[in-house]
């Protein structure tokens, strides 16, 4: 029996948006250790005796800590053999999972990474907003809404000033902060759209402009999972100048 770690990137959510390598992973697996962004259908792939086991980090709810789940990685390899890490998205893009093998390593478990879709770029496209376009942008930014001391990043200041997309990950708690930046800055008319569940059956969104962003949220409900992106090609969603419109209209 080898000890082995294979970190799944899980997608954005819909159960279809799971790479093939991802899936024969999962199918191979002893033990599944599964997060709250991972869509649980995932775990029909794996094998009937394969230990389930969900790990995920939530605010607000009694969660595993990050030092809980690396030990729990390192035993249960030992213990059972193959331990499949499923992490919604891309385990690399602020999911913690270097970490993860890094420790994996350091206790001599072999290690296998398998990317997985970017809710940064595959939730906008549910949206139907592509991160670039040809004369609207040629960039795009993705950066974590909070830091680990709760401040908002430094670069967000600094992509606020630029014309990139900016796709803002686990930052709504700091909506009202992001918006009072880019208003700063004098794009407070730049198209914003926030998304929660993106991808999944019970997606909610909401586009308008950044200076109004705080009480359309407020008013549509949205909550957390969710993302926030600025730019103009948030203009070019379809929904954008129906929805928009209809907002405006609220107003007057």
């Amino acid at each position: 029996m080898e000890a082995k770690l294979t970190l799944v990137g899980a997608g954005p959510g819909d159960s279809e948006l799971i790479t093939l390598k991802g899936m024969r992973a999962l199918q191979t697996a002893d033990v599944v250790l599964y997060d709250e962004l991972a869509n649980a259908a995932f775990l029909e792939f794996a094998p009937a005796h394969a230990l389930k086991m969900y790990v995920g980090k939530k605010v607000g709810n009694p969660s595993f800590s990050q030092d809980e789940i690396n030990g729990l990685i390192v035993r249960l390899a030992r213990k059972r053999g193959h331990v499949v890490r499923l992490k919604g998205g891309d385990s690399f893009v602020f999911g913690r999972g270097h970490e993860e093998i890094e420790y994996a390593q350091d206790h001599d478990i072999a290690c296998e990474m398998v990317p997985g879709i970017s809710s940064s770029i595959a939730v906008p496209a549910s949206l139907g907003v592509p991160v670039t376009r040809r004369g609207v942008s040629e960039s795009f930014w993705v950066i974590t809404g909070t830091t680990q001391n709760g401040d908002l990043s430094d670069d967000l200041r600094l992509a606020a000033q630029s014309k990139a997309t900016v796709i803002v990950l686990m930052g709504l708690n700091k909506l009202e902060e992001i918006c009072a930046l880019y208003k700063h800055f004098g794009r407070g008319h730049l198209p914003m759209a926030v998304i929660q569940n993106g991808t999944r059956p019970d997606e909610k969104s909401v586009v308008g402009q950044v200076w109004e962003m705080p009480r359309l949220v407020r008013e549509s409900g949205i909550g957390t999972p969710a993302i926030m992106v600025m730019g103009e090609v948030v203009a070019l969603s379809p929904v954008y100048a129906l929805e928009y419109l209809q907002n405006m209209q609220m107003a007057f």
